[in-house]
């Protein structure tokens, strides 16, 4: 038994596959054998009956049956004999009324009494089989009552044929037997071989302990991950669940193995089966909490055998998301100031050295005056130092490129619709700013303008930008949301518009474009105050 449990898997299942393999085979044996043995029995009862017949229905046998016994045994005894051999019986013995043996194969026998108990019934003219086992002997004997011309029953034949021992069944039939033994043997073998190296290779080779021992690694390590991860199979049913997705999701009764329909209504997850295609950083509520998720097909030879989830928790995601988006702001707006005041700089410092210093004081004054008042318009309309942070770095980003970002007067925000972040309204703010900026690259129009509008329309928060680019071509237009899909050759674009997308699906609102070349391009977002 140690030998057998140091054994590897593929050799441990070939083994018991052949065994079960040669067990079937020795119990089809003993059946067929059984089977055999039963239709040779039947053989013999019917050969055995129909000799008794023939032996019965004999003229001679039924005139001299009756004679006196000695006279009665040299008469017969030669023909019964000659008919017993042909017809390759044990014995054929013909009984008087008196049940004295008139014939039998052993001559010591004749003219004495029949002692077998189970002739009475064939003295009352009954046809019928019986057996008979002596020194271990099973023998089928036929009775036939002897009837003579006038149908008097004269006496009785009995025609016994000895049945063929298991024994000498299998020396009858072993080479045959034997040959197909072996046969069956080694195709058991073999195929027992194969199932085990199947077996194997859909375990990647791996024994069961090291499976095990990589499955509690696994589990070990889906618990350490902070995102949530969820994976399902085929039929829908959950095969992982860490900690982190429970906790997320509040999940606390048993969840593997059963239908994600049960436990997560609203996961999403089962929509990966059909497409069979990965869907990344999308943003969509589940079980009231909006999550932050990658859905990933689980694919084997190109078939889509189940699918994952990893998500995080959206609030986590926003916070780092604003901390960098502020951090990033600050150090645009540095850059654009910089640039900004160095030229407002050399401009003053030429007006002194013009000996123009009421001019240089004026231009001071002037620069003043516009500076507050415009970031006194955004910061009173715009109730969100972020979002209003965005716009004054984006006002003096144009002004760096030469053009014109207009924030338009009757811009007002002062509250998220729900379900928004401040980062939501960043992103879609400043992707489509940017997009537009990006619009005049090839144009050489001067006035460069972009219109920027944030404000409520009837149940909605609503944000247009309008610019007067160069518009957007038709097989842009039909790839712009696709996530990667960019018409400038930098790398990492190609998101801005996806992202865009994905909030405005999130909270189940509505983008549209408007578009006509050399003309310009207006993008307008409409966000739902309330959800459902």
């Amino acid at each position: 038994m140690r030998l057998f449990r140091q054994l590897s898997i593929q050799w441990k299942i070939t083994i018991l596959s052949f065994g079960i393999v040669a067990f079937a085979l020795m119990m089809v044996s003993i059946s067929l054998l059984g089977y055999v043995t039963s239709i040779k029995e039947d053989e013999l009862s019917n050969r055995t009956m129909i000799t008794a017949q023939l032996v019965a229905q004999n003229h001679t046998v039924q005139q001299w049956v009756d004679a006196k016994p000695e006279e009665a045994s040299r008469t017969l005894q030669p023909i019964v004999e000659r008919i017993r051999v042909i017809n390759d019986h044990d014995y054929i013995v013909l009984l008087n009324m008196d049940r004295i043996r008139i014939t039998h194969p052993i001559p010591e026998r004749l003219q004495t009494p029949f002692v077998g108990g189970d002739e009475d019934p064939a003295f009352a003219e009954h046809i019928y089989l019986s057996k008979a086992k002596t020194e271990g002997v099973v023998t089928v004997r036929a009775f036939m009552p002897i009837l003579n011309q006038q149908r008097e029953q004269v006496g009785v034949a009995v025609v016994g044929s000895v049945l063929p021992s298991y024994a000498d069944m299998i020396q009858e039939f072993w080479q045959p037997a034997l040959l197909i033994g072996l046969i069956t043997a080694l195709f058991g073998f073999w195929g027992s071989w194969l199932l085990a190296s199947h077996i194997k290779r859909q375990t990647f080779n791996m024994e069961p302990d090291e499976l095990a021992h990589l499955l509690v690694e696994r589990d070990a390590s889906f618990n350490a991950i902070h995102e949530g991860v969820v994976a399902i199979n085929k039929h829908e049913k959950i095969t992982i669940m860490n900690e982190a997705a429970r906790r997320m999701l509040g999940v606390e009764e048993k969840a593997i193995g059963r239908n994600i329909h049960e436990i997560i209504p609203d996961t999403k997850l089962p929509e990966i089966l059909s497409i069979g295609k990965p869907l990344y950083q999308r943003e969509f509520y589940v079980q009231g909490r909006l999550v932050f998720s990658n859905r990933i097909p689980i694919q084997i030879d190109g078939e889509t055998v189940g699918a994952i989830a990893i998500f995080q928790d959206k609030s986590d995601v926003d916070r780092l998301a604003e901390e960098l988006t502020g951090v990033q702001a600050f150090v645009d707006a540095l850059r654009v100031q910089n640039h900004e005041y160095s030229n407002k700089l050399h401009t003053i410092a030429g007006l002194i050295q013009l000996d123009e210093g009421k001019k240089a004081l004026q231009y001071i004054f002037d620069l003043e005056e516009e500076q507050e008042e415009f970031s006194g318009v955004v910061m009173q309309k715009i109730h969100n130092d972020s979002l209003a942070g965005l716009l004054l770095g984006k006002v003096s980003r144009g002004k760096e490129l030469g053009v014109q970002v207009i924030i338009e007067k009757d811009s007002e925000f002062i509250d998220h619709p729900e379900g928004v972040t401040t980062h939501d309204l960043v992103v879609i703010v400043g992707n489509l700013i940017d997009n537009s900026l990006d619009a005049f690259s090839s144009t050489q129009d001067q006035n460069k303008t972009v219109h920027v509008f944030i404000g409520e329309e009837n149940d909605f928060l609503k944000i247009r930008v309008r610019d007067n680019g160069e518009g957007i071509r038709e097989e842009v237009r039909e790839k712009m949301f696709v996530r990667g899909f960019s018409t400038k050759s930098t790398s990492g674009r190609g998101i801005g518009l996806f992202l865009i997308q994905a909030i405005v699906e999130r909270v189940e609102g509505k983008i549209e474009v408007e578009s006509e070349l050399n003309i310009g391009a207006t993008f307008s977002i409409y966000l739902p105050k309330k959800r459902g």
